[in-house]
C-alpha cells in the first residue's frame, strides 16, 4: 500500500519504498490526481509549479538514495522549462549533472545507476553530464545550450560549482546581449516561417506557432540575458512592460498553459499539436460544450485570439528591445507626415502621447498614412502600445464616429489599402475596433480540412488577392480577372463586399443572407448610394453562386447558363463576381486553386456573358451550334484523309447531345481513333495537352452495368481524382463516356504515364473487373462524421433526374457509388465531382435502364442504398 503523502511529498520515501513497481505507481497517481484537479478547475499555475516541485523532491531523493549526494564537488541542476519550474504532465524533465572535474569512474558508474533509474520509471528524462568548461565551451556554440543553462537552477548537491557556472554565463564575453538578441531574433523568424508566418494552422502547435508559448519565452530569454530578469514581472520593472501588458502575458500565458495540460493528460506521447483527433477532447476537458463541433470552435476561437495578441505584444516588446540593446538609444531621422504623424525609419508613429484616446478617428489616419506612402512597413512601438491602450478604453465601436466613417471610406477609395494597410489594421485590432460585426469573426475557426484559416484571416487575405489582379505578372494564373478588375470603377464596393461576405460565419443560419443584411445596413450607414448598396449586399448573397454553379452544374447546358445569367442579370455585375468568387477560392485554402478550377469558371463567365449580349430572351439555336461543329470536325477529319461517307456512317450511330457537349476538335480527336479501331475492343483515349485545365480520358466500349464504377475504381488506383465525368450512349449501346481526370498536385496527368493508365483501363474493362485495393482514409479523414445526404433536385424538363449527394471523401468513394448505381439499374448520364476537404458534393444527372427519369420510389430505394453503403463505418 503505497502512503499517499509520498504523492505529494517523495522525500518522505523510505529506503523500502524506493523500488520500480512502487514509484512508477506513486507517479500514476499524481499524474491521475493531477488530472483531477485540472478538470476540477484547479488554477492550472498551480499545477504545472506542483508537478515540477514533486519532480524536484524526487530526484532529490533519488539522487540521496544512490549516494551521489557524498561527492560535494557534483551538483544535480534543473535546465530548460524545468529550471523555469515549469513542468507540464509530458514535459521533459532536463537535467545537468554538473561538476567542476571530470567524473572518476566509480562517481560515473554511480551517476549512472541514478540515470538508469529514472529511465527505468519511464520519465522522460533529458540529461547532460558536463564540467563547469564543458558547459561553456558547448553552450558557446550552441545556442540551445546556452538558452537552458540561463535557466538553470540547482536542485542540490555542490552550491559552489553551480555559482561558478553563473558567474561564467553571467560573463560578458559568453553570448553577449546583442549576439544573442540577433541569434534568438533568427531563431523566431525561422520557427515562424515553419507554420507559414500564421498562427492559424488547422492543427496548431500550442508551444511553437506564432503567438504561442515560445514567443513568451524569447521575451523572457532575452531580457534575462540583457536585464538579469527571471520573471515577466521583473521585466515590468526595468520599464518595458507595462503593469497591463504584464497582466496580459500572464492571463494569455495562463490560457495557453491551460490548453496545453488538457492536451498532454489525453496524450500518452509528449506532443504540443492540437491534432483534429484531440481537439474534441481537449474542449471538453476545458468545459467548452456545444452541439456538433460548437465546443471544438469556441475553444479554437479563444486560443486563436490568444496567439494573435501574444504575437502583438512579442513583435512590439522585441521592438523595444532592438532599440534598447542594438541601437543603444541612438535617435533615427524622421520625416513628418502630418502635424499628428512622423515616420521613424520606415515605421509610423505619433507624434503626440494621448492621440488616439484624444481623438480616435485619428487611429484611421495613421492608416490612410500607410495606404499612401510604401516606405512605411509597420507601426512605432510607443505608436502601438498607444493603439493598444485606446483599443481598450473605446466605450464606442469606431464606426458610430462620423468622422471615422468619412475616413473608413477615404480608406477603402485608396488604391493602395488592399496591399499593406487592412492587413496591418486586422493584426493590430483596428478592423475588431471599427467594426462590431468584425469583431465576432476574429479567430472563428471551422471543424473541417477545407477552411484553412479562420474566418477573419481568410477574408483579409481575399482583400489581398484582389489587390493580385492589378499585377500583370499574375495574368498567367488569373488571366480573366487581371483583365476584368483594372477596369472596374469603383474597387471599393468589391472591397466592402470582400469584408462582409464571411461576416455572418459562426452565427447559425445562412451566413451569405445575414451577410447581406448586415452590408446593406453599412452601405446606408455610410451614404451610400442605392445601386451601390444593392449591387454590395447581392454580391455578399451571391458570393458562392459561381463556385457552386461552376463546380457542381452542367455548365454546358444552355438552361444552366440561362439560369445562372438570370441571376446575374448584366454584364457589371458578372465583373465584380469573378474577381470575389476567385479571390474567395484562392484565400480559402492555397491547394484549392488550379487549372481545372480556372477553366470552369473561365467557360461560365463567357457563356454568361455571351447569353447577356445576346439577351435573356434569344436563347441560342442548338441544331446551328451541332451542324457547326461537325463541319468544324469534318473538315479536320477529311484533311487527314477520311473520306465524308465514312465519317457520316460513324457520326450516324450517335445522338445529338454527343455533338452538343463536345468541341469540334473532341469530336475529331475521337473520331480518327474510332474509325480506324476494332470495336468489339476497349478503346481509352487520353489528351496528350491539358483540356480544361486536366487529362481528358475517352471511354469507348460496349455499355455494361458495371462500367463506370470499374473506370472510376482503376483511376483511383492510380491516386487520380475525377472532377468531371460526361456519360453518354451511342444508339448501338456503345460508351462515349469523358473522364476530367487531375493527378495528387491538381495537374493535368504527365504523359509519361499515359499509357500505364491506358493499358490498366483497357484490361479492366476487357475483364470487366477491378481489383480495388481498399485504400487507408487519410488519418486526418478519420476525425470527421460527415453524414451522407442524398437530395433530389426539380428539373425544368423532367426528361432526367438530378441528384445531390454529400458524403465524407473517403477512398474509393466514386466506385462504391458506381456500384450502388448499377444495382440498382441506374444509369448515369453526367457527373460533377467536387471536393470540399473531407467532404465529398458530388451532383449526378441520372435515368433509370430505359431511359427515363427516376419514380419516387427508385429515387427513394437509391437514397437508401448510397446512404447504407456510404456510411464511414461501412
Amino acid at each position: 500500500m503505497i502512503d499517499t503523502s509520498t504523492i505529494t511529498n517523495p522525500q518522505t520515501l523510505p529506503v523500502e519504498a524506493i523500488t520500480q513497481e512502487n514509484l512508477r505507481n506513486v507517479l500514476e497517481q499524481f499524474a491521475e490526481q493531477q488530472k483531477q484537479q485540472f478538470i476540477q478547475h484547479r488554477p492550472v499555475t498551480d499545477l504545472v509549479l506542483s508537478r515540477s516541485t514533486f519532480i524536484d523532491k524526487l530526484l532529490i531523493r533519488l539522487w540521496e538514495h544512490y549516494g551521489v549526494n557524498q561527492y560535494s564537488d557534483i551538483a544535480l541542476v534543473a535546465v530548460g522549462g524545468y529550471g523555469r519550474g515549469e513542468l507540464h504532465p509530458l514535459s521533459d524533465v532536463d537535467i545537468l549533472i554538473l561538476s567542476e572535474q571530470p567524473l572518476s569512474d566509480e562517481t560515473g558508474r554511480i551517476v549512472s545507476e541514478f540515470l538508469t533509474f529514472l529511465w527505468d520509471l519511464r520519465l522522460e528524462v533529458g540529461h547532460s553530464v558536463r564540467t563547469i568548461d564543458d558547459c561553456i565551451e558547448i553552450g558557446s556554440d550552441d545556442l540551445t545550450v546556452a538558452t537552458n543553462l540561463t535557466e538553470a537552477r540547482i536542485l542540490c548537491g555542490s552550491d559552489d560549482a553551480f555559482q561558478c557556472l553563473q558567474e561564467r554565463i553571467s560573463a560578458g564575453d559568453f553570448w553577449p546581449s546583442e549576439d544573442f538578441y540577433r541569434a534568438k531574433l533568427e531563431e523566431q523568424k525561422t520557427r515562424h516561417a515553419r507554420y507559414h508566418d500564421t498562427t492559424y494552422n488547422l492543427e496548431p502547435d500550442i508551444k511553437s506557432s506564432p503567438g504561442g508559448l515560445r514567443d513568451i519565452h524569447t521575451l523572457s530569454w532575452v531580457a534575462r540575458r540583457h536585464f538579469g530578469a527571471t520573471s515577466l514581472l521583473e521585466m515590468s520593472r526595468f520599464g518595458f512592460l507595462t503593469d497591463a501588458e504584464y497582466r496580459e502575458l500572464v492571463e494569455c500565458q495562463d490560457s495557453l498553459w491551460r490548453i496545453r495540460f488538457a492536451l498532454h493528460i489525453e496524450l500518452r506521447r509528449y506532443d504540443n499539436r492540437l491534432t483534429f483527433s484531440h481537439q474534441p477532447s481537449v474542449a471538453e476537458n476545458l468545459g467548452y460544450i456545444g452541439e456538433g463541433n460548437r465546443g471544438v470552435e469556441m475553444m479554437m476561437k479563444e486560443f486563436y485570439r490568444t496567439l494573435r495578441r501574444v504575437l502583438e505584444l512579442n513583435k512590439m516588446l522585441l521592438q523595444l528591445f532592438d532599440q534598447a540593446i542594438l541601437d543603444n538609444g541612438n535617435t533615427v531621422e524622421t520625416i513628418q507626415l502630418s502635424d499628428d504623424f512622423q515616420i521613424r525609419g520606415h515605421l509610423i508613429e505619433a507624434t503626440k502621447p494621448a492621440l488616439f484616446q484624444a481623438r480616435p478617428e485619428t487611429i484611421l489616419d495613421m492608416f490612410l498614412h500607410v495606404a499612401q506612402n510604401g516606405d512605411i512597413e509597420g507601426i512605432a512601438a510607443p505608436t502601438l502600445r498607444q493603439l493598444r491602450t485606446a483599443r481598450r478604453r473605446l466605450n464606442v465601436f469606431l464606426v458610430d464616429i462620423p468622422e471615422a466613417r468619412e475616413k473608413f471610406m477615404e480608406l477603402v477609395r485608396q488604391p493602395n489599402t488592399l496591399q499593406k494597410a487592412f492587413r496591418l489594421m486586422h493584426r493590430h485590432g483596428v478592423l475588431s475596433a471599427y467594426l462590431p460585426q468584425w469583431s465576432q469573426i476574429v479567430g472563428q475557426m471551422q471543424f473541417d480540412l477545407f477552411h484553412v484559416y479562420t474566418v477573419d484571416e481568410h477574408s483579409v487575405r481575399l482583400i489581398k488577392n484582389l489587390n493580385k489582379f492589378n499585377d500583370p505578372e499574375n495574368r498567367e494564373r488569373h488571366p480573366i480577372c487581371c483583365e476584368v478588375y483594372p477596369r472596374i470603377i469603383k474597387k471599393e464596393l468589391l472591397t466592402i463586399a470582400a469584408i462582409f461576405h464571411d461576416i455572418a460565419k459562426g452565427r447559425g443560419g445562412d451566413h451569405s443572407e445575414l451577410g447581406a443584411i448586415e452590408a446593406r445596413k453599412f452601405c446606408i450607414q455610410h451614404g451610400l448610394s442605392r445601386p451601390e448598396t444593392n449591387l454590395i449586399a447581392w454580391l455578399v448573397q451571391k458570393h458562392l453562386l459561381m463556385s457552386v454553379t461552376a463546380q457542381r452544374r452542367d455548365i454546358y447546358d444552355p438552361e444552366v447558363v440561362a439560369e445562372f445569367a438570370k441571376e446575374v442579370r448584366d454584364e457589371e455585375r458578372l465583373d465584380y463576381l469573378i474577381c470575389l468568387t476567385v479571390a474567395d477560392i484562392c484565400a480559402t485554402n492555397q491547394e484549392l486553386w488550379n487549372s481545372w478550377k480556372r477553366t470552369l469558371l473561365a467557360e461560365l463567365y463567357y457563356s454568361t456573358q455571351k447569353a447577356l449580349r445576346r439577351g435573356l430572351e434569344n436563347t441560342p439555336d442548338v441544331r446551328d451550334r451541332i451542324r457547326h461543329n461537325q463541319q468544324l470536325s469534318s473538315a479536320i477529319l477529311r484533311g487527314k484523309g477520311f473520306a465524308p461517307r465514312e465519317i457520316e456512317v460513324l457520326w450516324q450511330r450517335f445522338k445529338a447531345d454527343y455533338f452538343l457537349r463536345h468541341t469540334h476538335k473532341q469530336l475529331a480527336w475521337h473520331a480518327e481513333a474510332l474509325l480506324t479501331h476494332d470495336h468489339d475492343k476497349p478503346l481509352i483515349l487520353l489528351s496528350k495537352k491539358a483540356t480544361r485545365g486536366g487529362t481528358e480520358v475517352f471511354v469507348y466500349n460496349k455499355d455494361k452495368a458495371k462500367l463506370f464504377a470499374i473506370v472510376v475504381s482503376e483511376l483511383d488506383k492510380k491516386n487520380l481524382s475525377v472532377h468531371d465525368a460526361q456519360i453518354m450512349n451511342s444508339k448501338d449501346g456503345y460508351t462515349l463516356d469523358t473522364f476530367m481526370v487531375l493527378d495528387p498536385s491538381g495537374k493535368a496527368i504527365p504523359e509519361n504515364r499515359h499509357n500505364t493508365i491506358r493499358r490498366a483501363l483497357v484490361n479492366a474493362l476487357t475483364k470487366m473487373k477491378s481489383e480495388r485495393k481498399n485504400k487507408r482514409a487519410p488519418r486526418k479523414l478519420m476525425h470527421f462524421n460527415v453524414k451522407t445526404q442524398v437530395d433530389f433536385l426539380p428539373t425544368k424538363t423532367g426528361k432526367k433526374t438530378t441528384m445531390e449527394l454529400i458524403a465524407l471523401d473517403m477512398p474509393g468513394l466514386l466506385a462504391r457509388i458506381g456500384a450502388v448505381f448499377a444495382k440498382q439499374k441506374v444509369s448515369l448520364q453526367a457527373a460533377k465531382i467536387t471536393t470540399i476537404g473531407e467532404r465529398a458534393e458530388d451532383f449526378f444527372i441520372l435515368v433509370n435502364e430505359h431511359g427515363s427519369p427516376l419514380t419516387e420510389e427508385h429515387q427513394q430505394a437509391l437514397k437508401e442504398a448510397l446512404i447504407s453503403k456510404l456510411t464511414p463505418q461501412d
